[in-house]
């Protein structure tokens, strides 16, 4: 994922939502958390600028909770995460998250007021599924879609995808990833984000 299409992904989570009805539990769930989210970073920023690791903290604490990283990372490896062990699978979700993590807080901190339209939400195919649309607008450039789709897991509404430019964030890493383990095995591809995360830990 390029460094425009993360900034965008960054800010559709961490501006207020406009025009949507405040019954629907899935438009609320991101509305509070963008809210929050936006709200915290301006209170800490200066903060943040001295210590930028704070960010990643930050994230974990208010967005990380509403994201279903386990079928993030099972939908990625697609038919590869039926071949992987329990303890490979946990490793995966947790080093894939911890990219995902520090990709959208590094992100976050090049807001520069980009604005946001939130469109209808859309029903999925499944009972229980949602998208949610918008578009990033910024000045000189065309608008960029990103939607997201939620599903109810346990009551709570969950992100399991991210559409950004039509292009699925799943789609966009299971080529790679097969390519990893058709290459060096599981492992191998637990390896590689391991030392992606390493080089970049806060």
């Amino acid at each position: 994922m390029n460094q425009l299409k993360a900034l965008m992904l960054a800010l559709t989570l961490c501006l207020p939502v406009v025009g949507w009805a405040a019954d629907d539990m899935a438009s609320a769930l991101v509305r509070n958390t963008s809210e929050r989210m936006l709200t915290t970073l301006k209170e800490r920023r200066a903060e943040i600028d001295r210590q930028p690791q704070l960010i990643y903290r930050l994230v974990r604490e208010i967005v990380v909770p509403h994201f279903d990283f386990q079928r993030i990372t099972q939908a990625a490896l697609g038919r590869h995460w039926g071949q992987a062990t329990p303890q490979q699978q946990a490793a995966l979700t947790n080093e894939f998250q911890q990219l995902l993590v520090r990709t959208y807080a590094k992100a976050l901190l090049g807001y520069s007021g980009q604005d946001i339209l939130y469109l209808p939400l859309r029903p999925g195919r499944d009972a229980g599924d949602v998208t949610v649309a918008t578009q990033v607008q910024e000045a000189g450039a065309p608008a960029l879609a990103i939607n997201y789709r939620l599903y109810l897991k346990d009551g709570d509404w969950k992100v399991y995808d991210l559409i950004i430019d039509n292009v699925s964030l799943i789609t966009n890493y299971r080529s790679s990833f097969a390519n990893r383990i058709r290459t060096e095995g599981i492992d191998g591809l637990i390896q590689s984000l391991v030392q992606l995360n390493q080089g970049g830990r806060e």
